[in-house]
């Protein structure tokens, strides 16, 4: 192995032009984009789909392997594919103090390095994760349902994208304060009161990474990247039916630390069985100072009320909505909200739910279309969208468990105009639990119980209101109450979009307008567009913004009277 000094400054200077140009990206936050989202052999090379899946699969069905890991607590598994197979992966089971102590310990000699070497480090755990993309892409589409060409972007190369765009942002946030200064104050008779100063960023202590099913890579990696730039030992906490994908990530990062001549007990693996419920436990250790976590509204409560030690960044659920006034390309509308509907099954957390249509009638160039008549053929958008088995599959995906198909069963229950919710037959997997989307016709005011609940999944209500003002109000309410990750609007009326605006900003809530082509409301870019917002109930962090990661790290200093000053008073 090479020296650590050789081998840390290899690594920063390997990855500078990556680490600026992404510095700069999040300045101008353009389109930006470090990492190939096309699984392409022309991008990836000709073996590395072939070699990407067979990685993948000799992973199966035995231990995964963590070199050095601690873990003598025994081990667990139990994932099962959303598509049928059982993949009799086991990982070591670590006692939660024993993570969090040991991460504790493995940590001091990396805060005590720079944020370049850090920087460095990072990127090179990002270019080694990249170069695994395909093995990756398979982890993540057998654990979340995710379709596979999604589960390389989202699971793969976007990613990669947040993890960087988390770095910028915490490479960028230590370099603010110089590294040395010199003070000097005058004084009135003689030299000035001289001091040397130096400053150094420092992390806050181990930070806990709490993941969900659906997205682990996608939502695990901007809080993974900004606590280890910070400073900051992370425990991976991983869900328990989604832990390949984080342990990949955990071993590549090991790996990357142990060549670096760090602890690579630095980022540790936290698996658990389903009923070990440790997420408690570990996020209110004493030495857990941060928590990132993604997942339920209840849990992510919890968290912000009793992890009182720690800086809690959280990314929940809410309801997402639409306000439907107007549109000069109908078409469009219904093509893009129909696929916004369909991709991955409803199951991400920027998936409309509440759609808001006058009672009158949505004005359209192909007339005026009142609730009905467009939820019907918004449901004939999702037939011609969903009428190719090979093309549902890829859009689809799997449903990742029970609760999602209760829920839609719940949902068909409510009665009254709907559309959707058949079952569909995956054509490569048998076994895997299809449903196109529903769309239930609701009154605004006879149905306000129901609307106003988050129904995660491909279920989606499409809600006559007395007025578009009224649906701007109800935008307002409902998120200012409940969050939400997304909102949008169609009209053609400059009043409507900017009260829908005005509306936006009093909610908190990112908004879409006018979205009728090849850009869809719940897909997100990384270096530009930011995801989840800390002025409504959904989120308690930005993904990424400068609040992200400052919280991570102190910058402490240190000072002493300079020689010359010495030297003048006989010291």
């Amino acid at each position: 192995m090479s020296s650590p000094a050789t081998a840390r400054t290899d690594f920063f200077a390997r990855h500078e032009g990556l680490l600026r140009a992404a510095a700069e990206a999040i300045a101008t936050r353009g389109f930006h984009s470090a990492y190939p989202e096309s699984p392409s052999k022309s991008v990836y090379g000709e073996e590395a789909p072939e070699a990407g899946e067979r990685a993948f699969r000799d992973l199966l069905d035995r231990p995964f392997a963590l070199p050095g890991h601690p873990g003598e607590a025994g081990a667990v598994g139990g994932e099962v594919s959303p598509y049928g197979p059982r993949l009799g992966v086991t990982y070591p089971r670590l006692d939660p103090r024993e993570a969090v102590a040991t991460a504790k310990a493995a940590g001091r000699a990396w805060r005590r390095t720079s944020p370049d070497t850090r920087a460095g480090v990072a990127a090179e755990i990002l270019a080694r994760l990249n170069a695994a993309s395909f093995q990756m892409a398979h982890a993540v589409h057998h654990t979340t349902g995710q379709p596979f060409v999604m589960a390389f972007q989202a699971g793969g190369a976007n990613a990669q994208d947040r993890g960087l765009e988390a770095v910028a942002y915490a490479w960028t946030a230590q370099r603010q304060a110089p590294a040395a200064a010199t003070w000097a104050k005058p004084t009135r008779k003689g030299e000035p009161l001289t001091l040397e100063k130096t400053f150094t960023p420092v992390g806050r202590g181990v930070s806990l990474l709490i993941a969900c099913n659906t997205f682990p890579t996608w939502n695990g990696y901007p809080g993974l990247f900004a606590s280890l730039v910070t400073g900051n030992p992370v425990v991976v906490k991983p869900h328990p039916a989604a832990v390949l994908p984080l342990a990949l990530s955990v071993r590549v990062a090991r790996d990357v630390l142990a060549e670096a001549g760090f602890d690579p007990n630095t980022v540790l693996l936290a698996a658990e069985a389903p009923e070990d419920r440790v997420a408690a436990t570990l996020a209110t250790d004493p030495d857990v100072r941060i928590i990132d976590f993604t997942g339920s509204t209840g849990f992510g409560d919890w968290l912000e009320q009793n992890a009182r030690q720690a800086a809690v960044h959280t990314e929940k659920a809410g309801l997402n909505t639409v306000v439907l006034d107007s549109t000069a390309d109908y078409k469009g509308l219904l093509r893009n909200l129909a696929f916004s509907l369909s991709l991955y099954s409803g199951q991400m957390c920027t998936t409309p739910q509440n759609l808001y249509v006058p009672r009158e009638g949505l004005a359209t160039d192909q007339g005026v279309k009142t609730p009905e008549i467009f939820a019907a053929d918004l449901a004939d958008a999702l037939g011609k969208l969903l009428g190719d088995p090979q093309r549902a599959a890829g859009t689809l995906g799997a449903l990742t468990g029970e609760a999602v198909r209760e829920r839609v069963d719940k949902a068909r229950a409510l009665g009254g105009t709907q559309f959707g919710g058949e079952p569909l037959t995956h054509p490569e997997y048998p076994e895997a639990v299809l449903r196109t989307p529903l769309v239930a016709v609701l009154d605004a005011d006879r149905d306000a119980e129901t609307y106003r609940t988050e129904w995660f999944g491909p279920i989606s209500f499409v809600i006559a209101t007395d007025s578009t003002a009224r649906a701007v109000e109800l935008l307002r309410e409902t998120i200012a109450a409940h969050g939400a990750l997304t909102a949008s609007v169609h009209s053609t009326d400059a009043e409507v979009l900017e009260a829908t605006r005005e509306a936006a900003l009093d909610a908190g809530v990112h908004l879409a307008e006018n979205f009728t082509g090849q850009v869809f409301v719940n897909q997100t870019a990384a270096f530009s567009d930011y995801h989840g917002s800390q002025a409504n109930p959904a989120a308690s962090a930005t993904l990424s913004d400068w609040a992200f990661v400052t919280g991570r790290f102190a910058v402490l200093q240190s000072r002493r009277p300079a020689v010359a000053t010495q030297e003048a008073t006989g010291a």
